[in-house]
């Protein structure tokens, strides 16, 4: 990947509970080589995959009012736009438009429903260099409270379009960008614990789906869903240690 389009997601990255046992935790589950962040950019820690970059590690704040997570950054052409639209359509700015030295432009807000997200409007550096490869991202969506709610948001925001799963044991949604599946929105049932907020959540691909679930155990995070199959691949949801969610999946391949 060397550019990715308006409206789609471009980059993640880890607002850590320890950057070096994050380090640690990472690289043994993907493989990932890391390029360590000075202090002047806060330590922000690029994680690369095969020599391309597929996500960075930052220190959380100890006094942060949030948890660590992982947080997605959708590609944009104009960031001061983009807030100025999202404004509109009800959402909330979080951290105000601002330039990232020569990388690019960045926002980070929250969706109409609460799901934190970012906005990169790319410069030097246009996001992530691998996608849909065992070490790189490979889906992404938000988990909310109103999928309906969120869904028309999104569509609104980014000029996509969406398909409803046909599924009654679940509220899903698939966003769609010029007929390209891009991103899903989960509406939390209630049998969800109360205490989760709004959020999207990354899923990564790896080469074997349980090997990854054991690996994690092993380096100190845990098994929240164990692997099970789906029309797209073998699927598991994991935390790390510190507690961020994440996905891995094996993809399915066409035969």
């Amino acid at each position: 990947m060397t550019k990715h389009a308006a409206g789609t997601v471009s980059w993640v990255d880890l607002m850590a509970w320890d950057l070096e046992k994050a380090q640690d935790f990472y690289g043994a589950l993907f493989g990932w080589t890391f390029e360590a962040g000075s202090k002047e950019n806060g330590h922000y820690t690029m994680a690369h995959k095969a020599g391309h970059p597929v996500a960075a590690l930052m220190p959380r704040p100890s006094d942060a009012p949030f948890p660590p997570i992982w947080n997605t950054y959708f590609a944009v052409e104009s960031v001061d736009r983009s807030v100025a639209r999202l404004k509109e359509l009800g959402g909330k700015v979080m951290l105000e438009p601002m330039d990232v030295m020569d990388a690019g432009r960045m926002a980070f807000c929250a969706d109409n429903t609460g799901a934190p997200f970012g906005f990169w409007q790319p410069n030097q550096f246009p996001g992530s260099g691998l996608v849909n490869e065992p070490g790189a991202t490979a889906w992404f969506e938000a988990k909310t409270r109103d999928g309906a709610k969120a869904v028309a948001f999104y569509k609104d925001l980014f000029d996509m379009t969406a398909d409803k799963m046909p599924d009654d044991r679940m509220q899903y949604w698939v966003l769609k960008k010029d007929g390209g599946e891009e991103a899903g929105v989960m509406q939390l049932d209630d049998k969800t614990s109360a205490g989760v907020e709004p959020h999207w959540m990354i899923t990564f691909a790896v080469a074997n789906t349980d090997e990854a679930a054991a690996t994690v155990t092993a380096k100190g995070g845990k098994v929240l869903m164990q692997p099970f199959d789906s029309p797209y691949g073998r699927i598991a949801i994991v935390a790390d240690p510190g507690g961020a969610a994440f996905g891995v999946i094996t993809l399915a391949r066409p035969a």
